[in-house]
C-alpha cells in the first residue's frame, strides 16, 4: 500500500491573477501558504482480480479506466499508464468545495502516489506541472495554477506566472516569530457553505476575456496588493494585513456576482464588529472558509463567529508539500 499526504492552501495575495484569461495578457502573481490539513490518497494492488476500485464520496468498481465517472482519477490513471488492478481511496481533513484547493490537492496527491507505485520518482515541481496539464489542458477546468503548485511544494510560496503560463516558484522564508504571530492572528472559520467554484470562475474568466474594466481593475489591484502583502509578511509588520484584506474584499466582490451573498456579508460585518481588522474568503468565494486578521480580542471574535454557527479551523503551517508517508509495495 502507498499513502500520499498533500496539504491545502490559504491565499494571502494575488488570488485570481493565476487564471489564463488574466496572466496571458498581464502576467500573474500569487503569495500563499499551506496548512497542516491534508488530503490522503491510499493506493493498493488487489491480489484477486484486475478491477479498478475507486472510493471517494461514492464508490466505483469498473473494468476500464474509461468507465470511471471521476474525471480527475480517470485522467491521472490514463496519464501515468495504470489501466487495471488497482484500488484507490481518499480521505480529507477539509470538505470539498471549500475554496482551499481540494481538487488540485487530490490531483497532486494521486499523481504522487501513482508515480511511486510505478517506482518512478518525480520532483514536486514536476507534480505541480503535471497536475496543471491534467486539470487545465486535459479536463479544461476554469481554474488557475496556484492550487497545484501550493499543494505540491508546501510552505510559504511566491509564484510568478508569465504571459506564456510559465511558473517561477520561490519558497519564502519567514522568521519563526512572524510565523507564530501569523498563526495567532489569522483566524480561519468555516462558513458551512460548500460550493462548486466553476460558475464563479467562469463568470470572472468571461469578464476578463471581454476586458471588462471593473473586473480588470480589480485584478490589477489584487495583483499589486499581493506584492505589498508579501513585503508586509516578510517585514513582520503584519497588522497592516487587516486593512489590506479589507480592501481586497471590496475588490474581490467586483469579480463575480457569486463571490458573496447576504449570509457571507453578515458574517463579514459581524467579524469587523468583534475585533477583526479585515478578512478574505477562500477560493472563488460564495462559501468555504473566511480568514480574518485579528490582533487582539481573539476570544471576542471566536465567540461572535460561534454565535453565527461557524466552526474555527485549528491549524499550523505545513512546509513539506506533497509527500509519500507510507510505501509498502
Amino acid at each position: 500500500m502507498i499513502v500520499s499526504r498533500t496539504p491545502f492552501r490559504i491565499t494571502l495575495g494575488g488570488g485570481g491573477t493565476d487564471l489564463p484569461s488574466y496572466y496571458e495578457n498581464h502576467g500573474g502573481f500569487i503569495f500563499s501558504f499551506t496548512l497542516s490539513k491534508y488530503m490522503y490518497v491510499c493506493i493498493n494492488r488487489p491480489s484477486v482480480d484486475e478491477l479498478i476500485r475507486l472510493k471517494y464520496s461514492i464508490s466505483e468498481t469498473v473494468k476500464s479506466v474509461n468507465d470511471l465517472n471521476h474525471d480527475i482519477a480517470r485522467a491521472c490513471l490514463d496519464r501515468v499508464g495504470v489501466s487495471s488492478k488497482i484500488e484507490i481511496a481518499s480521505l480529507s481533513d477539509i470538505p470539498a468545495g471549500s475554496g482551499l484547493g481540494s481538487s488540485s490537492t487530490y490531483t497532486v496527491g494521486l499523481l504522487n502516489a501513482l508515480h511511486s507505485l510505478n517506482g518512478d520518482y518525480k520532483s514536486l515541481d514536476f507534480l505541480a506541472k503535471e497536475a496543471c496539464i491534467i486539470e487545465m489542458d486535459i479536463l479544461k477546468k476554469p481554474m488557475g495554477k496556484q492550487d497545484q503548485y501550493l499543494a505540491a511544494l508546501g510552505g510559504f510560496v511566491r509564484l510568478d506566472i508569465d504571459k506564456k503560463g510559465n511558473v517561477s516558484s520561490e519558497k519564502i522564508l519567514i522568521e519563526k516569530s512572524i510565523q507564530n504571530e501569523l498563526n495567532r492572528n489569522l483566524l480561519i472559520f468555516f462558513t458551512g457553505q460548500q460550493r462548486k467554484n466553476n460558475k464563479i470562475l467562469n463568470e470572472q474568466d468571461k469578464s476578463t476575456r471581454k476586458s471588462d474594466q471593473e473586473v480588470l481593475e480589480s485584478l490589477h489591484y489584487i495583483k499589486k496588493s499581493g506584492y505589498q502583502i508579501l513585503d508586509i509578511v516578510q517585514s513582520g509588520k503584519i497588522d497592516e494585513l487587516g486593512l489590506m484584506f479589507r480592501d481586497h474584499w471590496e475588490m474581490k466582490k467586483k469579480l463575480s456576482s457569486g463571490v458573496t451573498n447576504d449570509k457571507i456579508n453578515s458574517i463579514y460585518q459581524t467579524a469587523l464588529d468583534n475585533g477583526a481588522l479585515g478578512g478574505k474568503i477562500s477560493g472563488a468565494g460564495g462559501g468555504g472558509f473566511f480568514t480574518f486578521y485579528c490582533n487582539k480580542n481573539h476570544d471576542m471574535l471566536r465567540s461572535a463567529m460561534a454565535a453565527k454557527g461557524l466552526n474555527e479551523l485549528d491549524y499550523s503551517f505545513d512546509f513539506d508539500g506533497s509527500k509519500i508517508i507510507s510505501n509498502h509495495r
